[in-house]
């Protein structure tokens, strides 16, 4: 039923550009409408962001129903609810945003300068401990950019454009994705110097039973080899133990010299007061991807953010050999 819809969107889209320009704006327009309404769960905040009235909103969606013969909402109290008829809708209307998201994507990037919205996804630790730190360098290169950073351990579909760009600490699995791996991270142990002043310094993972471990919950989204040295860590009996959903949590928590952290070591060239411990405690290679859709593979704002990622990295190792 979606593909049957959204094959008769496309083709009616098709026939009003043939056809009548000002009619398919009409057209398009409602289904704008229906979408922002769809997406807000209220007439009121749909106008407010089409700075529209909430009449005027109104009239477009029983507008779109009569011209549809179907009720696309349920109304109640607390809001709007869509119907089945309206979710079916609603995703076609995504699926035509997006690509149209797309499209202007593509002819803006036709232009030599870089400017406009770049939404740029990764994980809550990369995003708040290594990449937006440096993005100021980022904003002085190119004033214009307007960057959503969208940190979170989901992974966003790429190519339904639910972002441009993603950093990632896996290979991507999807499709008709460009790919680049970036370098590999380890998880490694790290405590502050005043806390082994206090504590000691272990010398064995036996050691650690004395200590408190800092880390992440290993039923938390995280990448296999972090939650496998973590497990293996759990095994040498360690009585006191605080766990976090994110390496961010981790990281202050070993600042303010609550134990000794698991975390990952791109984190240290920025936070040089952390002293590793137990070497011999390590993480398997996890590899960092850079990855964008093959549509924006002549995108002068992915090029401009790949190439400075790749510079910040490049200065990264440079700095650890001096």
């Amino acid at each position: 039923m979606l593909a049957i819809i959204t094959a008769l969107m496309i083709t009616q889209c098709k026939f009003y550009a043939l056809s009548s320009i000002g009619n398919f704006a009409m057209d398009w327009d409602k289904l704008r409408i229906f979408h922002a309404v769809a997406d807000a769960g209220s007439l009121t905040h749909a106008g407010d962001a089409l700075h529209l009235s909430q009449s005027a909103v109104s009239r477009q969606i029983r507008a779109l129903e009569e011209s549809l013969n179907a009720t696309l909402f349920h109304r109640h109290a607390r809001g709007l609810i869509l119907t089945e008829q309206g979710e079916l809708l609603f995703d076609a209307s995504k699926a035509m945003s997006h690509r149209l998201e797309a499209a202007v994507a593509r002819i803006r990037d036709s232009k030599e300068e870089v400017f406009g919205e770049l939404r740029v996804t990764t994980t809550t630790a990369f995003g708040s401990l290594w990449l937006a730190p440096r993005l100021s360098k980022l904003y002085e290169k190119y004033p214009d950019l307007k960057i959503d950073l969208m940190l979170e351990e989901q992974v966003l579909d790429l190519p339904m454009r639910e972002a441009d760009v993603a950093i990632r600490m896996k290979e991507p699995s999807q499709a008709d994705l460009i790919r680049k791996r970036l370098m590999d991270v380890h998880m490694r142990l790290y405590a502050t110097p005043s806390y082994l002043k206090k504590y000691g310094t272990p010398e064995t993972l036996e050691d650690l039973s004395q200590h408190r471990l800092i880390c992440q919950n290993t039923a938390s989204a995280q990448v296999s080899a972090g939650a496998s040295l973590v497990q293996e860590l759990l095994t040498y009996d360690i009585k006191s133990r605080l766990t976090v959903n994110n390496y961010f949590g981790v990281l202050q928590a070993v600042l303010h010299d609550l134990g000794i952290g698991v975390l990952p070591d791109y984190v240290t060239q920025d936070f040089t007061e952390l002293t590793r411990v137990l070497p011999q405690a390590e993480s398997k290679d996890i590899p960092v991807f850079l990855a964008y859709p093959e549509e924006l593979r002549a995108s002068k704002r992915i090029e401009a953010f790949r190439d400075f990622v790749m510079e910040e990295l490049l200065a990264q190792r440079q700095s650890k050999k001096s």
